[in-house]
């Protein structure tokens, strides 16, 4: 098939030249490696190579899915394909090969995806950059030498680079919007629980993350939810079912909707980039052409608690996996083994007595009754997606906390001397400047989308963001939709793009 051809069309696109016999798995997939091959030198969004597997996989029966033969790439994190490295980005889980797919897995491949590859991601995927150790960094293909986001940075990079129209990715803090945002691509939460984590754990971070895709249109984010969505046997919990389908939901008659917006951090943190506010406002009044009621309006509760919650919370979970770890590697982990920022967050879980994570639990609770009454006013809230336009590697790298870091380990051998305060003060006025949004919605659990509008003065992409009620799903897409439709996501074409005639169009 010729460049164009794979470029105009999205997964569905391609999917149905599958069913029409115009193109064969096979050479969509030789063409997803000749781009890959193409690019992934510069940008180094691919880390694992799968060739061999998808293959063969392309050369049989493929289930006749939605995205039948359709090129595919995996985050190397959470969800497991059966002989292939699950590394996680760290030097921890070097040559950890699962021998079972991760339920999540199974259903792409259900739907029959052809996965070809895996994607890099920032250690753990504790950073909203994607600059790990291990695999070194991803570029932006918007502009080489910057972060394309993260966690999910490489999944969004080889998207936005046209290697493959839609990929996977996770999002327990932002880690689905924030990439999407900093790449020009639709970055789609969904609900709690609306797609499966098994069967080796039975919830992510305390229920805060969800895995899903990077899309470069909202029909093929809702079609690979219909794909995925659903409850599995080992899961503690699972989202409501929807009415009917999110993909049949798209063609349903718009709604008007009560829509509040804001540009105010809901986090501690500095205010928006002129950029990203201005973006909200278009926005805003697009939204209102469109016939929705749109007015100035934000939830409001303790943000500097809710920081400090989240931010404890991301700490003794990190301090239980390198625990975990152990068993994997038959002996204690060592400094040496993790990144700086991890092995600090290591330290500060380790150093939380349970009485304080409970507290801040709790305080994390209260944020999710708070924004929950907010919602029951407004069905929709529209923020900007991150603080600022996407930044250079090194931006968003703990380098600042070095002083902090030799404080506590000095102090290991005395618990008692460490004292939280101060760190969490640091913390929270680093770690939330750059995404003092999506955190939020991770903790209430609703579905919540990065929507790529707009693009600023330096041809770098500004994401907005749009988040409904716990479960309306199908109503987000729907909005997601209607404004696709009057200003397309999918024309812009970066610099770094894998066609044959790379540049903006």
């Amino acid at each position: 098939m010729s460049f164009k051809e794979y470029d105009d069309h999205d997964a569905l696109g391609l999917a149905a030249l599958v069913k029409k016999g115009e193109v064969s798995p096979a050479e969509l997939l030789e063409e997803a490696i000749t781009r890959a091959e193409r690019v992934n030198g510069r940008l180094n969004a691919i880390v694992i190579g799968m060739h061999v597997i998808a293959r063969e996989r392309a050369r049989g029966e493929l289930p006749d899915g939605p995205f039948r033969g359709v090129p595919f790439l995996m985050k190397d994190m959470a969800s497991a394909y059966a002989g292939v490295p699950l590394q996680a980005a760290s030097r921890l889980y070097r040559g950890n090969v699962p021998a079972h797919h991760a339920e999540l897995t199974e259903r792409f491949l259900r739907a029959g995806l052809v996965v070809f590859g895996k994607t890099n991601s920032p250690e753990f995927g504790i950073l909203p950059t994607t600059e790990p150790e291990l695999y070194g960094p991803t570029h932006n293909p918007w502009r080489l030498g910057y972060s394309p986001g993260g966690s999910s940075g490489g999944a969004a990079a080889a998207v936005a680079a046209g290697i493959v129209p839609m990929a996977h990715g996770g999002d327990g803090g932002g880690s689905i919007r924030i990439p999407a945002a900093c790449c020009g691509l639709f970055g789609f939460k969904p609900t709690r629980a609306r797609t499966p984590v098994g069967p080796d754990v039975s919830e992510s971070f305390y229920g805060f993350a969800t895995e899903h895709v990077l899309s470069r249109t909202v029909r093929d984010s809702a079609a690979a939810l219909d794909a995925t969505a659903g409850p599995e046997s080992t899961a503690m919990y699972h989202a409501p079912a929807p009415y009917h389908g999110f993909l049949d939901a798209l063609g349903a008659p718009p709604e008007k909707l009560r829509i509040a917006f804001t540009t105010e951090p809901l986090l501690h943190g500095a205010d928006p980039h002129p950029d990203n506010r201005r973006a909200v406002e278009e926005t805003a009044k697009l939204l209102e052409k469109l016939g929705h009621h749109v007015e100035p309006a934000r939830p409001r509760f303790d943000a500097r608690e809710f920081a400090k919650g989240f931010f404890l919370h991301f700490s003794a979970l990190v301090a239980a996996e390198i625990r975990a770890s152990e068993d994997f590697l038959g002996r204690p982990a060592r400094r040496e083994d993790v990144e700086r920022t991890t092995w600090l967050l290591n330290l500060v879980g380790r150093s939380t007595d349970a009485g304080t994570f409970v507290y801040y639990r709790r305080k994390l609770f209260e944020v999710q009754r708070a924004v929950a009454g907010f919602f029951q006013e407004y069905d929709v809230l529209l923020t900007p997606t991150i603080g600022r336009p996407p930044v250079p590697h090194g931006t968003l790298l703990a380098k600042g906390l070095e002083e902090v870091m030799q404080e506590l380990v000095a102090r290991l051998d005395r618990p008692e001397l460490l004292r939280l305060p101060r760190l969490l003060d640091m913390a929270v006025e680093r770690a939330y400047a750059f995404s003092p949004f999506t955190p939020v919605f991770n903790v209430t659990g609703q579905p919540s989308a990065s929507v790529p509008l707009h693009w600023n003065a330096e041809g770098l992409p500004i994401g907005t963001m749009l988040t409904a009620r716990f479960g309306e799903d199908a109503r987000l897409f729907r909005l997601c939709a209607q404004i696709e439709e009057v200003q397309s996501f999918r024309a812009r074409r970066p610099p770094v793009h894998a066609s044959a005639s790379p540049g903006l169009s």
